[in-house]
């Protein structure tokens, strides 16, 4: 019989992982720009969605949270939440990933 509810593995979280899997850590939007270009489009709501998710899950930890000041649509100061992978993470090291990262 199956489990019920929604299923807790989603490619965009494991994706997720494999980047920080190679960047060591990053905030959400050095995410979303990497994701972009490695993979399918996605919104950057949906960035934030699975780093809380899998915050959640212990696939991603919190390292800091740092107040930046610039002059931004929202007003002077904007709030990065670093992200590193946790201890449920499972990085499969895809190729890809690395390939892209020994570009940069």
């Amino acid at each position: 019989m199956a489990k019920r509810g929604r299923p807790t593995h989603s490619v965009i979280r494991q994706n997720l992982i494999e980047l920080l899997h190679f960047m060591g850590e990053a905030y959400g939007y050095q995410l979303y720009k990497a994701y972009k270009d490695l993979f399918a489009p996605v919104t950057l709501r949906v960035i934030y969605y699975h780093l809380a998710k899998g915050s959640s899950l212990k696939e991603f930890e919190v390292t800091g949270v740092k107040k930046t000041e610039g002059k931004y649509s929202w007003g002077p100061e904007a709030e990065r939440i670093f992200y590193k992978l946790g201890p449920s993470a499972k990085p499969t090291n895809l190729a890809e990933v690395k390939a892209y990262f020994e570009k940069k």
